[in-house]
């Protein structure tokens, strides 16, 4: 197999959550209060919450008499209020802004208010081009977003590489065409069958040539 380094790409594309920036504290404060209001079993629930929409994993538990667009707001809500520990992932803010302008988009499964929260938060750049959960008709694990990023920059999504973290998204990322590089930072175990990886950005570099971006690690 080609390593990703040997490649050049369109654009990159990434997901926020446990991708750029780590917000999984205060995520996992507001679910888990949300999750006893509803008798639920924290600790069981909690891995749910990753990389999918408020409204898809509210709207999968099926719970009788609970509108998921109405707790999602809630949710979203109390998450706008907790980005106190909010961090961005080691050496993500070096790296992307180290990107040309217009070659680089975030998707994400959170609204967009408060995506923006938490990357001012993370004291991240605002990308030229932002995805977010009101922006497609399906979340992740469907490829909505990323073919809609990339066709944004100009782009063919399968030109492009996709950084991700938690599997709806890498399901996401690889339903596009795109190529996947997965960051492991937050991951609290190794996953299965993962694929190309690195910890974080702390040793990768990227480059601008004729051909498109290249990344290497130092």
């Amino acid at each position: 197999m080609i390593e990703l380094s040997e490649r050049s790409y369109a654009a990159f594309l990434f997901d926020m959550d446990g991708t750029l920036l780590t917000s999984i504290a205060s995520a996992e404060r507001v679910w888990s209060r949300w999750a006893e209001r509803h008798g639920l079993d924290v600790a069981t629930f909690l891995p749910t919450i990753h990389g999918i929409r408020s409204a898809d994993t509210i709207r999968n538990l099926a719970l009788p008499g609970v509108d998921p667009e109405a707790e999602a707001l809630a949710i979203t809500l109390e998450e706008i209020e907790d980005v106190s520990d909010v961090r961005p992932i080691p050496g993500a803010e070096a790296f992307v802004r180290a990107l040309p302008d217009g070659r680089w988009a975030i998707v994400t499964s959170a609204p967009r208010n408060l995506a923006i929260a938490r990357i001012r938060a993370a004291g991240l750049p605002i990308p030229p081009v932002l995805v977010c959960a009101e922006d497609v008709a399906q979340g992740k694990p469907a490829p909505d977003g990323y073919i809609q990023a990339a066709g944004q920059l100009g782009f063919r999504s399968h030109h492009c590489l996709v950084f991700e973290d938690a599997p709806a998204g890498i399901q996401a990322g690889e339903a596009a065409g795109a190529d996947v590089l997965v960051i492991t930072e937050t991951h609290a175990k190794a996953m299965a069958d993962i694929r190309i990886s690195a910890r974080n950005y702390e040793r990768l570099q990227v480059a601008e040539t004729e051909a498109g971006l290249r990344f290497r690690r130092a």
